[in-house]
């Protein structure tokens, strides 16, 4: 708001403007920034369960400063307020990109407290056997998410039952009733208690658990038995005291493949306009290192199973593909993919072109013929779809993609079930902002080079 302030009325004139009676603007730039903290909090942008992971946060300090800015806007107008447009014009987006520089450094932040075990919130998990511990390894696989299991209450369980012993996580109790969950909360002090899926206590325990729970100021969180399903798929409707959860079907409507092909071709197309000197360099250092074409052409599965060809800047010798079999026993892949990072057919400018990913960019011509997208599942082989199970082949109804879950997640490194699982994930949760924000983390891993060979 200040800077708004300055560069909207940094001269002499400005100082008069913002001293007069009329105007005072100086008054309004600290009303506006009290307003914006306020509406901040009002919109829950501070909760902990959204702050430090996900895009939520900024959803939320998006939807904070659209909503005040447009009741500045009414007021203005129902009272016929003479407030410069320059200055809200200045102050909405200087305000937003502040904001956002000021949480990201909090999240930096906040990830290396988590990193080393502070900043979490610890929970005591309750359920079955198998509920739990699915939780448990959840939790503890992401540690960013600021969770932080600290025992069990297996209810129902006989004497002396546990979950995985690599969890390392104690078992306080197998009693049925409320009282005795109750007081093993009160003797751990967590944070917050998680009920996993599929717990063996009646409504009615539940309900007085909760009464408890909110006496000690004790979170009590549900976790259903829903799992790769994005918040927007999800849907609370309570009827008669209960909170019934709709799952809307995954999101692949005609009108929302029209927006993503928009969006594919608007930005593929300034892309390719931005990189076509690199595009060119590159295809002389190619050309120049070795005899071949520049480009290769592999037969790749796309959406609906029919096959195309895709593009990439040529990083191997010409018989790689004779050579191919020869070099099977030595993968260092998942089982489906075949990887080696020291594969002897890469030629000298192959290996640094794809430490960087830049033998990809040819691929955007695949996005403006409408082949694969710049966002989505990663383009498999005719002989990986054949290994496919049935499940597996829901990777297959949409384009597949420049980048997408597996190229940000860690690519080479992932285990198939993961790369898998990601895939999946993009499929039944699309949406616009999630491929800004894939292909925004995009640039952060090729930078990083992780998983890249």
């Amino acid at each position: 708001m200040t800077g708004a302030l300055i560069l909207r009325f940094g001269t002499s004139r400005g100082r008069e403007i913002i001293s007069t009676d009329g105007e005072p603007y100086l008054a309004l730039t600290f009303i506006l920034a009290a307003a914006w903290w306020v509406s901040l909090g009002v919109v829950g942008s501070r909760d902990t369960t959204v702050l430090g992971t996900g895009t939520e946060e900024f959803k939320r300090v998006l939807s904070a400063s659209f909503w005040l800015f447009g009741a500045v806007a009414v007021v203005s107008y129902v009272y016929q307020l003479d407030i410069a447009r320059g200055y809200i014009g200045l102050a909405l987006p200087a305000g937003i990109v502040s904001l956002f520089i000021a949480r990201w450094l909090i999240r930096l932040w906040l990830r290396t407290e988590r990193r080393h075990g502070k900043s979490n919130s610890t929970v005591l998990l309750v359920g079955g056997v198998h509920g739990v511990e699915h939780l448990a390894r959840a939790l503890v696989g992401h540690p960013m998410a600021g969770y932080r299991p600290i025992a069990t209450y297996l209810p129902g369980a006989k004497p002396g039952s546990s979950v995985d012993p690599n969890l390392a996580l104690p078992n306080v109790g197998v009693s049925m009733a409320s009282e005795s969950i109750v007081a093993a909360a009160q003797h751990l002090r967590p944070d917050a208690v998680a009920l996993s899926s599929g717990v063996p206590l009646p409504p009615k325990t539940i309900r007085e658990l909760g009464w408890a729970l909110a006496e000690m100021q004790i979170k009590m969180i549900l976790a259903p038995a829903l799992t790769d399903i994005a918040g927007p798929r999800i849907h609370t409707q309570p009827l008669a005291g209960l909170p019934l959860i709709h799952v809307s079907t995954p999101n692949l409507r005609t009108s929302q493949n029209v927006l993503k092909r928009i969006f594919d071709l608007v930005g593929a197309g300034a892309l390719l306009l931005m990189l076509s000197p690199v595009l060119c360099v590159v295809a002389v250092l190619v050309r120049l290192d070795t005899v071949g074409p520049v480009l290769f052409r592999q037969e790749r599965v796309g959406s609906g199973g029919k096959y195309f060809k895709m593009y990439k800047f040529r990083t191997m010798v010409v018989d790689a593909e004779e050579r191919l079999e020869d070099l099977k026993s030595q993968s260092e892949g998942n089982g489906v993919l075949f990887k080696l990072k020291a594969d002897p057919r890469i030629t000298r400018s192959g290996r640094f072109l794809r430490r960087y990913s830049i033998d990809e960019l040819p691929q955007l011509f695949n996005v403006l013929n409408g082949s694969m997208s710049l966002v989505g599942p990663r383009p498999p082989l005719r002989t990986e779809v054949e290994m496919y199970q049935s499940h597996v082949h829901r990777r297959l109804m949409v384009r597949p993609g420049l980048t997408g879950l597996w190229q940000v997640s860690g690519r080479s490194l992932l285990s198939w079930d993961e790369t898998v699982r990601l895939d999946l994930y993009y499929v039944e949760n699309w949406s616009l902002l999630g491929d800004v924000t894939i292909l925004l983390r995009t640039f952060k891993a090729v930078l990083a080079r992780h998983g890249a060979y």
